[in-house]
């Protein structure tokens, strides 16, 4: 019985038959976890009751009592997530004691449909960051070379996904996060569209862009985390008020009919030669299957990280004024009022945060209101029409997940624009507001996992996850398994 490529369904029929036990199940990945996780840092915290959780499932079973689909799977979620009695960090110290009193949707999504939360994921300090170096747990690293980053910001979901320390996760992509770690660790990262997944509950970053979405190591597990997760909230007001997440009735064997558009814009200096042939034999692949490939045009994507990098600060100034030590969190001693203002957020945030805080302030401010952030908000439409304007001739846009494969740990943390580039590819979608995943589609000279990047116009996450199912369905790039861990 090989539990290291059994996806979500091959789970719960090990279950449902008898073959293990929920026990078992949560035993094999909590030894997993003691066994690798040392050297990866991906968790930052462990549920202690999930064996106990698992015991109760098993009597059931036994008992012949129903249970829901996934009763007794382990999953973990991004520290961002509330889960009501099991910390919420954000890997931040400003909240390293946060013990929230409520779970937020997905976490109740998911218990409902009998998951076991196995544990909170690292991540970058309030999902700052793409490379997980930022959190103050320590760094995560990536599983096929530990002294390079995981991507980020949900570097250690995508990490404990690829290490299969866990057989699924959530993460959170507010410019990439999702996609980028994804693509760095070789497994499959899904970005809905803005509003299909409730983000009650999700600690905010910049609330515009903010996303959650399934990191698995294959498609399929995507969209059965999908059926679950996708649906309306009334808790969120940003919470699209369509029918939830269908998957196709009829799966795809070919791409017969599907146009899929290539924008030049994503084929540019920057852009790793390794990768840029890894993602072309990709799009050969898709046409070799049927797919009518179509050259298009995106001619703003150049401005996407500047306009990205205004008004996700802006927001995020916005939404991290609550951490005061006031109410909650982390507090500062200090004589009065405004030093304990003062020193509890300059102990309490890191670096990243802290520069994201003070650009956000500054482009909000008198006097540069006008000319930056209002300017950034015009951009993003232009940004936004020029999906549209593809999306019009085409069904799916491919490209490159990241210009390069995952760098080393300390490579780019002097250098934040050079960080910042990281996501290139990825900020675009984000200002749109549509769906895109990364699946693998090869590695590079030094073994390291290449994402390919398949982009979708708004509420479209059915006949993307089916392209890119259909994509591994005549691949083996996603079955492969970091030598050390296997």
């Amino acid at each position: 019985m090989n539990l290291l490529n059994a996806d979500l369904k091959i789970l719960r029929s090990y279950l449902e038959d008898g073959r293990i036990s929920a026990k078992e199940l949560v035993q094999f990945y909590l030894d997993r976890i003691n066994k690798y996780d040392d050297k990866l840092k991906s968790f930052v915290s462990i549920n202690e009751d999930a064996l106990s959780q698992a015991e109760k499932i098993d009597v059931k079973r036994r008992n012949g009592e129903k249970l829901p689909p996934m009763a007794g799977i382990p999953i973990a979620l991004k520290d961002n997530m509330v889960t009501k009695g099991l910390r919420t960090t954000c890997s931040s110290h400003i909240l390293e004691n946060f013990d929230p009193v409520y779970d937020g949707t997905v976490a109740k999504q998911l218990k409902e449909e009998g998951f076991i939360i196995l544990g909170k994921l690292n991540m970058d300090e309030f999902a700052m960051g793409s490379s997980c170096e930022s959190s103050y747990f320590g760094k995560t690293k990536n599983p096929w070379d530990t002294e390079r980053v995981p991507g980020g910001s949900s570097g250690g979901a995508a990490a404990a996904v690829s290490a299969r320390l866990i057989p699924a996760s959530l993460g959170s992509d507010t410019g990439g996060s999702i996609r980028q770690p994804a693509s760095f660790c070789g497994i499959a990262g899904f970005k809905p569209t803005y509003g299909r997944v409730s983000r009650f509950g999700l600690v905010a970053f910049a609330s515009s862009l903010d996303q959650i979405g399934p990191m698995t190591w294959n498609v399929q597990d995507s969209v059965e985390l999908m059926k679950i997760i996708g649906k309306h909230d009334h808790h969120d007001s940003t919470s699209a008020s369509k029918n939830s997440f269908e998957p196709y009735d009829k799966k795809l064997d070919n791409l017969k009919g599907i146009k899929i558009g290539v924008p030049e814009e994503y084929f540019k200096e920057g852009l790793s030669p390794e990768v840029e042939a890894s993602v072309k034999d990709a799009i050969k692949h898709l046409e070799s299957l049927g797919a009518e490939i179509i050259n298009i045009r995106m001619p703003h994507t150049d401005y996407a990280v500047a306009v990205y990098y205004i008004l996700a600060t802006a927001e995020a100034s916005s939404n991290l004024a609550r951490y005061d030590g006031v109410r909650y969190g982390y507090r500062a001693e200090a004589e009065n009022l405004s030093e304990m203002y003062v020193k509890t957020r300059s102990e309490g945030f890191g670096d990243e945060v802290k520069r994201r805080i003070m650009l956000g302030t500054y482009v909000l401010s008198a006097g540069y209101y006008d000319a930056y952030y209002l300017k950034a908000q015009r951009v993003r439409t232009l940004i936004k029409n020029d999906f549209l304007d593809a999306f019009a001739k085409v069904d799916a846009i491919v490209a490159p997940t990241s210009p390069t494969t995952a760098f080393k740990i300390g490579e780019k943390v002097e250098d934040p624009l050079s960080m910042y580039l990281s996501d290139i590819f990825t900020l675009s979608l984000n200002l749109f507001g549509g769906c895109g995943i990364s699946v693998p589609c090869g590695f590079d000279s030094n073994n390291l996992p290449i994402g390919l990047q398949i982009l979708g116009n708004y509420f479209d996450e059915a006949k993307i996850l089916e392209i890119a199912d259909c994509y591994q369905k005549n691949t083996a790039w996603h079955t492969k398994i970091p030598p050390e861990f296997e």
